[in-house]
């Protein structure tokens, strides 16, 4: 049921002829019919962030939001001035609509760069989704599929707490995706009674241990924004500390799902660090394999190249991340293939044919603290999905 599991919420995904995909759903409208209207979201840190995200986080800062329109088939972003004009004509419309404010109606965009939105089919798609609007499992269906550019299926999650609260969401993203979110639009509904500040901060340390650790191809998006809408329909205060968790499920399902999706991807690569003596190192070692295009190459053509892992390990600065190269391990799909620094086990031992590559590399500094970061290969079809980029 995607952004429609929880209760208070309704949801379209309508065409409107944004999209150059002839007959694709490209307009989606979630509405949150409350009581409450509690909201938080995490937004791009590109400094060509897009009007929509310019406008949408400025109104998301008082932790309030009626609604979201999002629309694919286009990003207006590097607009100027009349991009955002255009995000702050759509949220009046929408507004109208709804019978809220403008500075309560959140707006997203995904698509190509540069260019304006056909803003004439953006407020009549929105009229449409209106009149369409619903609480149904078809209409967040509808509504999942119309953010997709070049996903091949929908993104959705549906969870329920213990004591019956629900969270739903949708999220968008194939390609353009690196760390510090990824090229995505995401929306996730939930039913419980919390406050804009507790959203807030379990959507920030969700979002760093999902959308913040996925890398596809390295490229970081100007549009993505993750949103989280409570509705407090259900009457339930969740317990916190199980709020902040299921908020984690939420975000890790969605983030997993983008890799599972990612464009012409063979495989999805999970490549995790142990005994680093702090997270961050951790991570900061895991980023740097999981953006070894070399590596990506070469497990897409099922060769588990150790070579290529340990070399980005060793682009990590020392002062980011101690160790001992001669006291490294790789192991790929449960195979020593890197032993102390060196060659281990034959590469011709591990078996590339599962979908999911694991790569453990333990750092043998002593300390425990680790990090786990999902990529994709690259294959040839990567190249064709974006030598001819339509959105």
């Amino acid at each position: 049921m995607s952004v429609t599991f929880a209760q208070g919420f309704t949801a379209a995904g309508v065409e409107a002829g944004i999209s150059a995909v002839e007959g694709k759903k490209d307009l989606a409208l979630v509405v949150n019919n409350g009581p409450l209207d509690a909201a938080a979201g995490v937004f791009t840190s590109n400094r060509f962030c897009a009007a929509p995200v310019q406008w949408s986080r400025k109104i998301v800062a008082d932790g309030h939001v009626k609604a979201v329109i999002l629309n694919s088939g286009g990003a207006n972003a590097c607009t100027g001035e009349e991009g955002y004009a255009q995000s702050k004509a759509t949220a009046e419309k929408v507004a109208e609509l709804v019978a809220a404010k403008p500075e309560d109606v959140a707006v997203c965009s995904t698509g190509l760069i540069g260019e304006l939105l056909p803003l004439d089919h953006v407020l009549d798609g929105a009229a449409k989704a209106y009149e369409a609007l619903a609480d149904t499992a078809e209409a967040g269906a509808d509504a999942s599929h119309a953010i997709m550019t070049t996903d091949t299926k929908p993104k959705t999650v549906e969870l329920t707490g213990s004591n019956g609260w629900k969270i739903g969401g949708m999220v968008k993203g194939s390609g353009m995706i690196a760390p510090q979110l990824a090229t995505m639009l995401c929306v996730i509904t939930t039913d419980a009674v919390v406050s804009a500040g507790q959203m807030q901060a379990a959507l920030a340390v969700a979002a760093e241990h999902s959308f913040n650790r996925i890398d596809v191809d390295g490229c970081m998006s100007t549009n993505d924004t993750v949103l989280l809408l409570a509705s407090g329909a259900s009457g339930i205060e969740p317990d916190k500390d199980e709020f902040n968790k299921l908020v984690r499920e939420a975000c890790a399902s969605l983030s997993r799902q983008i890799i599972g999706d990612g464009e012409g991807a063979s495989h999805d690569i999970r490549i995790t660090v142990t005994g680093a003596t702090s997270e961050e190192a951790a991570l900061a070692c895991g980023r740097a394999v999981a953006a070894s295009n070399l590596l990506k190459c070469a497990i897409s053509g099922n060769d588990p190249n150790w070579g290529r892992i340990v070399s980005s390990l060793g682009t990590v600065p020392e002062d980011v991340a101690p160790y001992d190269s001669n006291k490294v391990t790789v192991d790929v799909n449960g195979v020593r293939i890197c032993e102390n620094g060196g060659a281990g086990r034959d590469r011709s031992e591990v078996d590339m044919t599962p979908r999911e590559v694991h790569i453990d590399i333990d750092l043998n500094t002593g300390s425990n603290a680790e990090a786990t970061v999902w990529t994709d290969d690259l294959t040839h079809e990567y190249v064709h999905i974006n030598a001819d980029y339509e959105s």
